[in-house]
């Protein structure tokens, strides 16, 4: 049995400040969150919204949505699984998409008619929504890859340097040195 709520067709998703929208999916789940966990890129409404976009395209696995997403942003954003399952069972217990095929554990999520109708009454919503995922859509453009996974290398070999004691003088200046010279060829890149 599905449950519904008073979201449907022609329904707007809640801002997230809505009490209307104060269900048990908005608060144990955020949204798609920024690498590292600072700060939401999307609300829980919005997440909803995005994801039903995004299986319009085409049937997708869980898997999929959060490799479509965290590949438009260049690796700088990462959807975390502990919020797109959810939220695509959502989709599902509300009508809006419907499990197509399960391989290997992995479910496919499809658009339903029911679903389609919600992104046609809510198109402008979508097409703002999937604008944010590309760097054209106002922000800055999103780092590739290859320089996000090496930031995130520096900050770990600091955070386990800084674990093991404190770093003395010498080492300091070394380390500063080293970090003022990758800043530079940045710069000059």
């Amino acid at each position: 049995m599905r449950h519904r709520d008073k979201e449907g067709p022609g329904h707007h998703f809640a801002s997230p400040g809505d009490p209307s929208n104060l269900h048990h999916h908005h608060r144990h789940h955020g949204g798609l969150h920024r690498h590292g966990g600072r700060g939401r890129l999307f609300d829980y409404g919005e997440l909803r919204l995005l994801l039903l976009a995004m299986i319009a395209e085409r049937p997708r696995h869980g898997y999929e949505v959060i490799k479509a997403i965290e590949e438009r942003f260049g690796g700088s954003y990462i959807p975390s699984p502990g919020v797109i399952y959810p939220t695509l069972a959502w989709l599902d217990d509300m009508g809006y998409a419907a499990i197509d095929a399960v391989e290997s554990g992995r479910k496919l999520y499809r658009l339903t008619a029911e679903g389609e109708a919600f992104l046609v009454a809510n198109r402008a919503a979508a097409d703002e929504l999937q604008s944010r995922l590309r760097p054209e859509g106002g922000g800055p453009a999103a780092a590739p890859a290859p320089i996000v996974r090496a930031v995130e290398n520096l900050k770990l070999a600091l955070r386990l340097r800084l674990k093991r004691g404190t770093i003395d003088q010498a080492a300091a200046e070394s380390i500063a040195a080293a970090l003022d010279a990758a800043a530079q060829t940045v710069e000059r890149s």
